[in-house]
């Protein structure tokens, strides 16, 4: 791994470079911050990796380098495992109040660095700093919920059909919780698992994505100061060669009891290959395809409201940013040249600039896969309303795009772009979006839009998705389930729900009572 000569040919592909030159004072703050860590965090201590092997961090706007991180490798995440493993039981032993004490300390300190939190996420991911103080919020919502839900981790008395028995059912921790989580939101993803799997009682070994590492190893930081006990929250890093090896590591070890994973499904399903060796417990949320649903009783303003905010939040890189957008025939042009209106609105730029919607994307690869969703569905008929190509800043941006006249034989109609893309399907009857929307192997969310509400219950009813946004494009709340069906994952993330994935549940039967 060439650190040098890769960020050389980055800077060098990045035409925007220059664009961005009133803002490297904000960058230079952001690296002044206490919580950028160039090293991993394991048990109570920072280490390197034991090659001491590191690589780059990037920002993906510009190419500025931010800093590096350990390379860790299979041996390294052993490490980390073991680590885990040896501090389980002292965490356990503690009493829910005692955690739910030590999870708000974190609470209060994440909220003290809400802003620096916020700017490191926008250097290593790019999105809007108003997004990111968002997400930060989000995140510490979960921090806050689950030091609660940790003083209600309720067992059972069942009644028994034997008067010499009595039945009772325990609640305990799985152990070691291994946590695979994605870039495109670093900060709220790594304490949505983290703060269940330590009100649970399971200690954790957190590995975030390569593309943005600091986030995690900042949360590690304030986790340490809020004194979260040594073991109990390990973060080990590693560069996008050595996921294949840490990532076998972790789910074929027989000390992890479950892997928590966000991500694609293509490597979710390579995970539950690893994880069936030792029918380790998983937990995964998985790609989606969400349809966004507009009948012709809808508030088509509102409806454009939720349209903006589901698809272009986060440049649409996010799992449940819908992909298909299906409008019934007769309102299809007026709420086509609405949307168009409110999309060309959009302002894109580095997401430290004062008033952008739409960042860049997490790299090149990022952008030329929505560049090569445009140009299949244009070559099997569909129109270019607005957008269309990458944008002027330079290849990690994209155009706010809109493609109408699109079909069920297209790319788009398949596969999430996973950008700034939106794509339009006609349809006639509620019969006719229903089929459309749940043509597809994946099930996280869906929306729909109508002031029927009779056809609201319908539809909600009939969708596959764990998920349904009715007249509503911003569903996330630490207090409902999220989680998919079909190939869109297993388990749920948040809410009471949550908390399950990471306990056992124990029968007791106390027998020969006289």
């Amino acid at each position: 791994h060439d650190n040098c000569s890769s960020r050389a040919l980055f800077v060098k592909d990045a035409r925007s470079l220059m664009a961005f030159s009133i803002l490297p004072k904000i960058v230079e703050q952001t690296l002044k911050s206490s919580l950028i860590r160039s090293q991993a965090f394991v048990g109570d201590s920072w280490v390197d990796a034991k090659d001491r092997a590191t690589f780059d961090v990037l920002n993906p706007a510009d190419g500025t380098y931010l800093g590096a991180v350990p390379d860790m490798k299979g041996v390294d995440a052993l490490t980390a495992i073991d680590t885990a493993y040896n501090a389980r039981r002292e965490w356990a032993k503690k009493t829910s109040k005692e955690r739910s004490d030590i999870l708000r300390r974190w609470l209060s300190l994440v909220q003290k660095n809400w802003d620096d939190l916020a700017r490191i996420i926008t250097a290593e991911q790019g999105k809007p700093f108003g997004e990111a103080k968002n997400e930060v919020e989000y995140g510490a919502s979960f921090l806050e919920w689950y030091a609660e839900e940790a003083k209600r981790i309720y067992g059972d008395v069942l009644p028994s059909i034997s008067a010499s028995k009595r039945l009772f059912v325990l609640k305990e921790p799985v152990g070691v919780a291994a946590l695979i989580t994605p870039w495109n939101f670093p900060v709220a993803m790594c304490l949505r698992k983290l703060s269940a799997a330590l009100a649970a009682g399971c200690t954790a070994v957190v590995k975030p994505s390569e593309d943005t590492p600091l986030s995690a190893l900042a949360l590690a930081a304030l986790a340490q100061e809020a004194g979260v006990p040594a073991g109990v929250y390990n973060t080990i890093t590693c560069s996008r060669s050595s996921v294949p090896d840490v990532g076998e590591t972790i789910a074929t070890s027989k000390k992890v009891a479950i892997v928590s994973f966000t991500g694609s499904t293509a490597v979710g399903k390579v995970l539950l290959k690893h994880c069936a060796e030792n029918v380790t417990r998983v937990s995964m949320e998985l790609g989606g395809l969400a349809a966004f649903v507009v009948f012709e009783s809808a508030d088509l303003d509102l409806a454009v409201l939720g349209a903006t905010a589901s698809k272009f939040a986060n440049s649409g890189q996010s799992c449940i940013s819908a992909s298909r957008f299906l409008v019934q025939n007769k309102i299809h042009d007026v709420f086509c040249e609405k949307l168009k209106t409110a999309v060309e609105k959009l302002p894109v730029g580095n997401g430290f600039q004062e008033g952008v919607r739409v960042g860049p994307l997490i790299n090149k690869r990022a952008a030329e896969k929505v560049m090569m969703h445009v140009k299949d569905a244009v070559s099997k008929g569909a129109q270019i309303v607005c957008g269309g190509d990458f944008h002027s800043l330079g290849t990690p941006f994209f155009q706010p795009t809109i493609l109408t006249n699109c079909t069920s034989d297209m790319l788009i109609a398949k596969e999430e772009p996973f950008g700034p893309l939106l794509a339009m399907f006609r349809f006639e009857s509620e019969e006719d979006a229903l089929a459309i929307a749940n043509d597809t192997h994946y099930g996280l969310a869906n929306y729909v839009y109508s002031s029927d509400y009779s056809q609201i219950w319908r539809v909600a009813e009939s969708l596959e998705s764990g998920v349904v946004g009715v007249n509503e494009g911003a569903v996330r709340t630490e207090v409902a389930p999220f989680g998919g069906w079909k190939q869109s994952g297993i388990g749920r993330e948040g809410s009471k729900y949550g908390i399950e994935e990471f306990l056992h549940t124990k029968y007791v039967c106390l027998g020969n009572i006289k």
